[in-house]
């Protein structure tokens, strides 16, 4: 612990600024401004080295926190980037797209603002990429032994670079025509820059891991030639399904699911001509779910120059301060305000969709009423309906599980009670050689976790293929609550 006064001397949480609103909507660059090396490492002088450091209850990957935020402070951030990366691959992912439920387990943050410990990962990573410390990591030896790891998000991602290093030789599959998953097309460019990807996969790449995008496994490979071929199988096809609202009106055009409007958006990014894109541009827009995916939402309608954006959340609008039923540590229930938040739109608490109304199959709005909760249900508060312009409508519900059909049907393997594919305490398929990381076993969830499960899987692979495994397996399924 390099300052043993840190927390008592600098009593104020400072994070990078964000770029003034008026500008930010004329791009689509990240909203962040840069980050003063000595400002942060104050900030990481005020970690208290814990004795019990309650930070790593909150990550999954068992990060080292104390131990590379007294390196920062130490000014020995070579040092520092290699303590982040014992156990995270992609820090630079994290350190972006994470919500920290680190900070939120923070010991300072019992009655301070908890550490910045997002923010001294993400600059470390900064750091080594300009001080090209970031360099393939071959493996010794090869085994002769043949993974494919169909999916190319975080999981997909963190599985096949393990497994790269542990020996094998890995192909990653992915549908799309660019490798990046979620984080490549669901994710706007306003929260990651893509090429902050491209250059992992350069690493990944000149490690030996095989990308091959555009390929639709099950389809173009059949799952004949996937077992044939390889001798083991990692899915990590992610939880797709997008949840929907099958009522009155469901079937007029301009009603839209996020992944169907996010990836275009960030296609159009990328230079790509969509035809017929889902566009904001000009319209009425109700974003129907107040999370994370709705929030994306808004903040793409608003740099699409949409006329009015409406987000719609069934839950009750949160308490400013953690709520009672999440105490310390564990995760906040409270008001947030992204970025999004903060450039414009109006965010409805309390309501539910009844039913949408068009015109010449068009929608041109939808009913709605308030809602309270009780009893563990959502009742409709008498005289409360109203109806809202709107032409064109995001559904941002979250997601309710894996795709099945040609690979997973095929495949075989079996489902948990919620739809999920089914996995033991070594992330397991009920099919033999077939393992599961991320959301498609775990059901929608964070960054990190997909990461951490990668991680496991990887591992889990490496021992059935080996024997053993040296590879590190942060998480168990059966031992973590679901998220």
């Amino acid at each position: 612990m390099a300052d043993p006064r840190g927390f008592l001397k600098h009593t104020d949480r400072e994070t990078p600024d964000r770029r003034p609103v008026d500008l930010r909507l004329m791009d689509w660059k990240e909203v962040y401004t840069d980050f003063d090396k000595s400002t942060l490492k104050t900030q990481a002088s005020r970690c208290m080295d814990c004795g019990i450091p309650f930070c790593h209850n909150g990550c999954p990957l068992g990060n080292l926190i104390p131990e590379w935020n007294d390196l920062v402070y130490r000014d020995r951030w070579s040092d520092g980037i290699d303590r982040l990366h014992a156990t995270n691959n992609f820090p630079e992912f994290t350190g972006r797209l994470c919500p920290a439920p680190c900070e939120s387990s923070c010991v300072l943050g019992i009655n301070q603002p908890a550490v910045t410990i997002k923010q001294v990962e993400v600059e470390l990573i900064e750091n080594a990429y300009s001080s090209d410390w970031v360099k393939p990591v071959p493996a010794a030896e090869k085994t002769g032994k043949k993974v494919a790891v169909v999916g190319s998000g975080p999981a997909g991602l963190a599985a096949a670079q393990q497994l790269t290093r542990a020996g094998h030789d890995v192909t990653v599959f992915e549908r799309a025509d660019r490798i990046g998953g979620l984080m490549r097309y669901g994710i706007p460019e306003f929260k990651m820059e893509k090429h902050f990807i491209d250059r992992r996969l350069e690493q990944m790449e000149a490690e030996g891991t095989v990308f091959r995008a555009g390929v639709n496994v099950g389809v173009d490979v059949t799952v004949e030639q996937l077992r044939g071929d390889y001798d083991a199988v990692i899915l990590a096809n992610g939880s797709t399904i997008g949840r929907d609202l099958p009522i009155a009106g469901r079937e007029l055009d301009g009603i839209h699911q996020a992944m169907e409007f996010l990836p275009q958006a960030n296609r159009v990014q990328h230079g790509d001509e969509v035809p017929d894109q889902i566009t904001a541009t000009g319209k009425k827009v109700v974003i129907i779910g107040g999370g994370d995916t709705g929030a994306d939402c808004l903040g793409t309608s608003l740099r699409q120059g949409a006329e009015v954006v409406h987000q719609f959340e069934i839950m009750p609008k949160p308490p400013s301060e953690r709520a009672a039923s999440t105490p310390w540590p564990t995760y906040p229930l409270m008001y947030r305000v992204s970025s999004a938040h903060e450039e414009g739109g109006d965010r409805v608490f309390s309501v539910s969709t009844e039913e949408f109304v068009g015109k010449d199959g068009k929608v041109t709005a939808l009913k709605a009423y308030e809602v309270v909760m009780k009893d563990g249900r959502f009742e409709k508060v008498e005289g409360s309906d109203f109806e809202l312009e709107a032409d064109l409508v995001l559904f941002a519900m979250g997601f309710v599980g894996p795709e099945r059909g040609d690979l997973l049907d095929k495949l075989g393997v079996e489902y948990d009670a919620r739809g999920n594919i089914k996995r033991d305490d070594n992330f397991a398929t009920t099919v033999p050689g077939v393992f599961v990381a991320g959301d498609a076993g775990r059901g929608q969830s964070l960054i990190v976790w997909a990461i951490a499960e990668g991680r496991s899987a990887a591992a889990a692979a490496d021992a059935f293929l080996t024997g053993t495994s040296d590879l590190p397996s942060p998480i168990v399924p059966t031992q973590v609550a679901q998220r």
